[in-house]
């Protein structure tokens, strides 16, 4: 019986045949793993590159291409007949000599690129690699078929213009040596492109690489597997390298932090790390994030990946308010009250005018109230005022001296006091009042028989750059410390709210590991999103400043597209028109979204396509955060609205937090901007944000 290993090229072209073709072609392919009789079988290629190629006749004027060893068949791709056969002479098939992955290789290309590349070596200039010699380049993996290539390399443009035709495991090295990287340095990247070790490696073993290669081939042993490889999603197989081994590394000693740019794949990692913990059976697991509707979309992507019920039924996953809630309810016996934004804001308000006991606190604004009550009370969880008095306060610009802090303090002992009088609370107060509980005594908060153990054995928790102190305190006090107790993914340059902590100073040292390859973005939205975002470092999560150094995407696509309208009603007509050429373009619904920095543009950009007959998403910049799609169309990025002025502190008032403001404004718009996996439309009316690139 023959068995099948599925490339993920393979089920992107299935996915995109036509479905009548789609459907032969997947017959096909179940006779063929079945053995029968009208199965297809396979036909040698002539003038291919590799001897072990084949074609399977799929579909009607469709092939799938393989390659063979011993049993074993890797169904590569499926094209119409003339690209299939083209495809399997253009290509070899090989395995990296030093870490023993599985490398696919365009032939025929860098046969037809070399004679380019020895007339501009006759030019003259330095050779690239002149500083190793051949030795060293074959013990990095180099294989020898390219080392004359590289010989004639006289600039860094010469292998970036060969990048597309190389396996990554062979670009990656060299390209650190081009940049002026040591040999360790190339043996980094190449550790970035394998899954596993490989004790040894045998260069005519394909089969033991593909093994070691799960981005590149998964394996379908019956008809129920492959059925299964069909119906997912492709995150739900294939994982590139890093993402691979973070999520499947069976222990942990200590909690982990892994950080990482947009499209790198965080939330998958968290996703499939949950999975594992899940089917290892050693406790209840969390999967947790910022918001409520991600928590659904984490649920609803982990319901597909899992099929085993049992294994589901072992993830909780949630948002933290909602597990604070739950603690806190659980303990009193009833549904905790919550304050309103606005009934909050007027306690604030009347704080701020001072109107309560002896002191005044007319010297301080509401916002700045406010703040300093989350971001330094809260944050340090201080209890009294000689607490207060003797805090730093991290991130708050404006000097207090002890009299200031006073009046502060009884400020927000005023609103706290109207609070309890109420029997109200804020979601940070319910999350600090729930790990206080954790702490003392968990015994049946959520369900436990056996007091005093934590409620969950694991916690992921993914975009970890936007939660609170109070709240990382309730994750910490919620699993006991032991191996695989918390893993951690997160962005401090995604971060949409100012929570700004290192994980140290709240009782959670972590192991941090970082992501550099977004696989998602196309270098073009990529490097405009920086530019976009600023660039620079940025704090959180640990200590010190992170910087975006080093981020870079996978292969290429088109620039953002930036439009200027002379009035927002021309803007809508511009948005309604791009995205109706997008979807006769063939782009399916679910994979275009819309976003927009305010509540009218959402309503007047959802009725104008509504009303065009078309319907996809449209929410607020908040809305898109975690999410992805092949187009997204950003509006309204115009001056006075991006970035919001009612979200801007007065300078006068507090100038390192009018920074951090314009600062998370920018964060903002650039989620929403790195949603784009394909194509991104930004457009404006009257004068642009001064946040879009010049």
């Amino acid at each position: 019986m023959p068995r099948l290993a599925l490339s993920p090229e393979f089920l992107h072209g299935l996915d995109a045949l036509p479905r009548p073709v789609r459907r032969e072609a997947l017959l096909a392919v179940r006779r063929f793993l079945l053995n029968a009789s009208t199965a297809p079988h396979p036909e040698r290629v002539r003038n291919c590159r590799d001897p072990r190629v084949a074609t399977l006749r799929l579909a009607d004027r469709h092939r799938g291409v393989v390659v063979r060893q011993d049993d074993v068949y890797w169904l590569l791709t499926v094209l119409p007949d003339a690209e299939a056969w083209s495809y399997a002479q253009r290509h070899r098939f090989g395995v990296n000599t030093a870490v023993g992955i599985v490398e696919v290789w365009d032939a025929e290309a860098l046969e037809r690129i070399e004679p380019a590349l020895r007339r501009a070596s006759r030019s003259g200039g330095r050779p690239v690699f002149e500083d190793f010699c051949d030795t060293d380049l074959l013990n990095i993996g180099v294989d020898a078929r390219l080392l004359p290539l590289l010989r004639m390399m006289t600039s860094e443009a010469h292998l970036a213009a060969v990048e597309p035709l190389l396996p990554r495991s062979q670009f990656a090295p060299l390209s650190a040596l081009a940049r002026g990287g040591s040999l360790a340095a190339a043996w980094r990247e190449l550790d970035a492109c394998r899954c596993r070790a490989a004790d040894e490696v045998d260069p005519e073993d394909l089969l033991t690489a593909l093994r070691r290669s799960p981005d590149r081939a998964a394996f379908a042993a019956d008809a129920a597997e492959l059925e299964r490889l069909v119906a997912q999603p492709h995150w739900c197989t294939f994982l590139y390298p890093p993402q691979h081994t973070y999520a499947n590394w069976p222990a942990y000693d200590e909690p982990v932090l892994i950080t990482g740019g947009a499209g790198t794949g965080k939330t998958v990692i968290a996703l499939h790390r949950a999975a594992l913990l899940a089917r290892a059976a050693t406790g209840p697991v969390l999967l947790v994030t910022f918001s409520q509707g991600l928590a659904t979309e984490l649920s609803a992507r982990l319901d597909t990946m899992v099929g085993d019920e049992l294994v589901r039924k072992r993830v909780e996953v949630g948002n933290v308010d909602r597990i604070a809630h739950r603690i806190v309810a659980e303990a009193e016996g009833r549904a905790p009250a919550l304050v309103s934004s606005d009934d909050l804001a007027g306690l604030w308000q009347e704080a701020a005018a001072g109107r309560f006991g002896k002191h005044s606190g007319r010297r301080f604004g509401s916002a700045f109230l406010l703040r300093e009550w989350e971001q330094v009370i809260l944050a340090q969880d201080l209890r009294t005022l000689e607490e207060y008095q003797a805090a730093a306060r991290p991130g708050r610009s404006v000097p207090l001296d002890a009299g200031a802090r006073t009046l502060v303090w009884d400020a927000v002992q005023h609103v706290i006091g109207r609070l309890r009088e109420t029997g109200r609370r804020t979601l940070l107060q319910l999350a600090s009042e729930a790990a206080g509980l954790l702490g003392r005594a968990v015994g049946d908060l959520l369900g436990d028989r056996e007091p005093g153990r934590e409620p969950y054995r694991h916690i992921v928790v993914d975009e970890a750059q936007d939660l609170h102190p109070a709240q990382w305190r309730l994750l910490r006090a919620a699993v006991p410390a032991a191996p695989n107790d918390l893993f951690i993914l997160g962005d401090p340059h995604q971060r949409m709210f100012d929570t700004r902590v290192a994980l140290a100073d709240v009782g959670i040292p972590v192991r941090r590991f970082h992501l550099k390859l977004s696989y998602r973005l196309p270098p073009e939205i990529l490097s405009w999103g920086v530019r976009l975002r600023g660039g620079g470092p940025a704090d959180g999560l640990v200590a010190g400043n992170a910087g975006l150094y080093g981020y870079r995407g996978l292969g290429h696509g088109p620039r953002p597209m930036v439009r200027e309208y002379v009035t927002p009603a021309a803007e809508i007509a511009g948005l309604v028109s791009t995205v109706a050429e997008w979807l006769r373009e063939g782009v399916p619904t679910a994979e275009i979204a819309v976003a927009a920095r305010t509540a009218d543009l959402v309503r007047t950009a959802r009725t104008a396509l509504r009303e065009a007959g078309i319907t996809v998403k449209v929410a607020l910049l908040h809305g898109m955060k975690g999410l992805e799609f092949r187009r997204v169309a950003v509006i309204g990025v115009a001056d006075g609205i991006v970035p919001a002025p009612d979200a801007l502190t007065p300078a006068a008032e507090d100038p390192t937090a009018r920074a951090h403001d314009l600062q998370r404004e920018r964060g903002l718009l650039y989620v929403a901007c790195t949603r784009a996996g394909e194509l991104l439309y930004v457009s404006y009316s009257g004068r642009a944000s001064p946040f879009l690139p010049v």
